[in-house]
């Protein structure tokens, strides 16, 4: 018997899901310590359950190293069936959700900055509002990473740029939006209409956070063409971007549904980015849609509806 059969055979027969979910956030975390304040367990009682686990299959699971921990092949191969097992799990418990009083159904969505930000809102809202018992977790990341991460069970659902390759995804169109260059009304920039990215890198900026995905994806954009970006003050919003452009502090790129409706009450200039990357056709991608537990595949028919 090989490994791979032996972990599955485990699996199925020996672990709970609290040794699963364990496992899933030390491999994810990279440290047993870090794995077990995740789940609110003692850091020895979190190495006993992983060190019983390798007993009962006879084979190490992890690596451990001063730097952390990264899992062997035979842990890379629990992996893979810990997350079928915990997501046809929580499918059962979407499933029969209806029937139980009080059982929460959980999603874990990841989403790119312009979704999170222009359209995520509402339609999220809404659904809340109609589904009580189901609770969202929220995450913003690169759309590269949010392929990945859906791909490898890490997320139910992901809001992405359409440009990324979702192959062995399923997909369903969100929403078609495209970044614009805003000014001051009287900056040297505010008789021009159109004009690359590149061209306008000389000029002070005003962007957002580090840790937001759009900022690191004009940074790597700046960085492909030697250049960096000048940033003279970073924010949390597209809105305080906006706030501070039009007080002349710096030019920014925003989408150009928030510089319209900004533009209502802001002296704002608007410049169209000629760049490909401008246009952004927005996607939900799954891994199976008839996968999901059936709350989180109603979700992704709400948001593919709006």
């Amino acid at each position: 018997m090989d490994a791979r059969s032996s972990v599955a055979d485990n699996l199925r027969m020996r672990f709970d899901f609290i040794d699963l979910k364990l496992f899933l956030n030390v491999v994810e975390a990279g440290s047993i310590t870090a794995g077990a304040e995740r789940m609110h367990l003692a850091v020895a009682a979190a190495s006993t359950r992983i060190r019983n686990m390798e007993i009962e299959l006879g084979t190490p699971l992890l690596n451990r190293e001063r730097q952390g921990v990264h899992p062997t092949p035979a842990g890379l191969t629990l992996v893979h069936h810990a997350r079928l097992i915990l997501q046809q799990a929580e499918r059962m418990r979407g499933d029969l959700g209806e029937y139980a009083d009080g059982l929460k159904g959980h999603v874990r969505l990841m989403s790119n900055t312009n979704a999170l930000t222009e359209f995520l809102p509402g339609p999220l809202s809404e659904f809340l509002a109609s589904h009580p018992q189901v609770n969202i977790d929220l995450e913003e990341r690169l759309s590269d990473e949010i392929v990945a991460a859906v791909a490898d069970g890490k997320a139910d659902i992901g809001i992405v740029a359409g440009t990324e390759d979702v192959t062995g995804l399923e997909v369903f169109p969100f929403r078609v939006d495209r970044f614009v260059l805003i000014t001051a009304k009287n900056h040297k920039l505010a008789s021009v209409d159109k004009m690359a990215f590149a061209d306008v890198l000389d000029a002070d900026f005003v962007g957002l956070d580090r840790t937001s995905s759009l900022q690191r994806f004009l940074s790597e954009k700046a960085d492909r063409i030697g250049r960096r970006l000048k940033l003279r003050v970073q924010l949390r919003s597209f809105d305080a971007v906006c706030r501070l452009v039009e007080c002349n502090v710096g030019i920014g790129v925003v989408p150009e549904t928030n510089a319209a409706r900004n533009m209502k009450t802001m002296s704002l200039h608007r410049i169209e980015l000629t760049d490909e990357w401008a246009i952004r056709n927005l996607s939900i991608c799954v891994r199976k849609l008839s996968d999901l537990p059936v709350y989180a595949q109603d979700l992704v028919r709400h948001l593919a509806e709006r």
